[in-house]
């Protein structure tokens, strides 16, 4: 059995934990900054909206794999497309997302 210490402090923090579902939509998050090829799609999406293609160009790797990294971004809702004619454009889909890649880049130059 655990002993508690402080019950008080216990009871504080327990009122301010987020419902599980929320733990695991920010862990969702936190994965997408797990891959350096996500983040730097992310990085070429604060600048401006691209297409797979320029993407790809951009970044010297495949179409299909730029394709995977989108979709799981897509998914986490991170990126969101505008469709013309044949062609998707990826744009991220707000500034939270930048504001954590800026404080994690910040950091690692502290």
């Amino acid at each position: 059995m655990v002993k508690l210490v402080n019950k008080d402090k216990v009871e504080e923090c327990r009122r301010e934990m987020a419902k599980e579902r929320d733990y695991d939509d920010m862990s969702l998050i936190f994965t997408m900054f797990a891959d350096s090829t996500r983040l730097k799609i992310m990085n070429a999406l604060f600048v401006s909206e691209l297409c797979v293609g320029d993407l790809a160009a951009l970044l010297e790797m495949s179409s299909s794999a730029i394709s995977h990294q989108l979709s799981s971004m897509k998914k986490a809702k991170l990126v969101r497309t505008r469709r013309e004619g044949k062609l998707v454009y990826y744009s991220m889909a707000d500034d939270h997302i930048k504001n954590i890649y800026k404080m994690a880049f910040e950091h690692i130059h502290e």
